[in-house]
């Protein structure tokens, strides 16, 4: 093998840390990152085996650290090589108020190909994006029972138009920004418009928070993939199979 071929195959790593300061007690910090519950309120459907060794589905990764309500930490480690480390640490500040150090390492050992750079990227800045949510939740949320709204497009897309004629549609103005309160008519909402919080707006995602709910878009074609929304809706009466099938023909242009 020569040297050429021997870089194809070297080791690369790529790690994120965040800090925050979160409006919640640890306790409920680590039920909103370490449960099935929580998850449910700011990321994606998640259960945790709440043990070292345990199982956590969706990612089919392994608790590796379980010292509740400071340290949690999952491995998730895939035939490729490719392999990922998250980990939480959380601390008391004040009364009701809890610091959260957060880290994610990644190491592929494979192939390496031209596309590892765009994924580092993405990577990123959905931690970002879920970090934000997470403040949200403990925020506005913390401790609702959540329903997970998941839709998408099927087809790839590396125009940046497509997103900005989605945030029309979804009656966002151009000139848009964060800390805006809009009036919007919502796909499933029965009750006529609902009033929305702009809370995160990017060239890569909407977030907005209304009453009941987080919602959140996703633009793939910042990465050269689908367009998709992911949200978290807090109304006693949501159903979940409704919201799917409305916001998924709201997407899908129907």
């Amino acid at each position: 093998m020569n040297d050429d071929e021997g870089d194809l195959t070297m080791a690369r790593e790529f790690e994120v840390r965040r800090e925050q300061d979160l409006p919640a007690t640890p306790e409920q910090v680590w039920d909103a990152v370490a449960t099935g519950a929580g998850n449910l309120g700011w990321l994606y459907p998640m259960e945790v085996e709440p043990r070292v060794g345990g199982k956590v589905t969706r990612s089919n990764g392994t608790v590796v650290a379980w010292e509740p309500p400071h340290h949690f930490a999952v491995r998730v480690a895939m035939d490729d090589g490719f392999s990922n480390t998250l980990s939480y640490r959380i601390e008391p500040v004040d009364a009701g108020t809890s610091h959260l150090r957060m880290g994610i390492h990644w190491v592929h050992t494979g192939v390496v190909d031209d596309y590892w750079d765009t994924k580092a990227d993405m990577a990123e800045k959905h931690v970002d994006f879920y970090q934000h949510g997470l403040a949200e939740y403990l925020r506005h949320f913390a401790g609702r029972p959540a329903v997970y709204v998941k839709a998408g497009r099927s087809e790839y897309t590396s125009d940046p138009a497509d997103f900005a004629d989605l945030r029309r549609r979804l009656g966002l103005p151009d000139d848009a920004a964060v800390g805006d309160r809009l009036s919007l008519d919502l796909p499933g909402a029965d009750a006529g418009p609902e009033e929305v919080v702009v809370d995160w707006l990017s060239p890569d995602f909407v977030g907005l928070r209304g009453p009941d709910a987080l919602y959140r878009l996703f633009n793939g074609s910042s990465w050269n993939g689908p367009i998709w929304l992911g949200h978290h809706l807090f109304a006693e009466d949501a159903d979940e199979q409704q919201a799917v099938k409305a916001w998924d023909a709201w997407l899908n242009g129907a």
